[in-house]
């Protein structure tokens, strides 16, 4: 079991497990000055933390940990490095999934220096509704803005405007997508690309 918040990376400490979700979402937080945080990257059923062992190391300056909660698998790092010298097809397939992971982390980067925040907020509830089943994300508004770099005010200011045009629904530490095509029209580029890579190379 994957819970809510549980830390499965720390920053500069050797990894000591590789996490694949089979549910529920992994974030990947940046730490900034003066203690700032924010989301670099998310997680779920389509791929594994741990990148930092795929690529030869054995640490990252980020945090790991959970944000929807869920169920996965877990190995030893050693243990993986062992599988992947015995398969170059496990090798190819984790080495591909890095890239996939590397240009999300691009795109939201480019979303974060120059998207409105609507549209931020609508990409990154696409993300996340790729992730689960159903449309129901429980989400609370103090934790998107830790992961929108942004001020929880903005949040519920941008929340509110897409609730307000009929493409999600609010309730009690829960965001429903109502609208999802909606929702990619408010995204406009910020979302698709990484998508699309992923779906090119796995």
């Amino acid at each position: 079991m994957l819970s809510t918040r549980y830390e499965i990376e720390r920053p500069g400490q050797p990894i000591d497990m590789i996490v694949f979700p089979d549910s529920g979402i992994v974030s990947i937080v940046a730490h900034g000055a003066q203690q700032k945080q924010i989301e670099v990257g998310i997680v779920g059923r389509e791929g594994m933390t741990g990148l930092a062992v795929v690529l030869g190391g054995d640490c990252s300056p980020h945090s790991t940990y959970v944000q929807i909660a869920g169920e996965g698998q877990r190995i030893a790092p050693a243990d993986l490095r062992a599988a992947m010298e015995k398969s170059s097809t496990l090798r190819n397939v984790l080495l591909r999934f890095a890239q996939t992971f590397m240009v999300q982390t691009t795109y939201t980067a480019v979303s974060n220096a120059s998207a409105k925040l609507e549209e931020r907020l609508a990409r990154w509830l696409l993300m996340a509704h790729d992730r689960v089943d159903g449309d129901d994300l429980p989400l609370i508004h103090e934790f998107l803005a830790l992961m929108l770099g942004v001020r929880r005010p903005g949040v519920t200011v941008a929340i509110h405007s897409l609730e307000s045009h009929g493409l999600i629904r609010t309730g009690r530490g829960t965001i429903t997508v109502v609208d999802r095509k909606g929702l990619e029209e408010v995204a406009n580029t910020s979302y698709g690309i990484p998508e699309a890579e992923y779906a090119r190379l796995l």
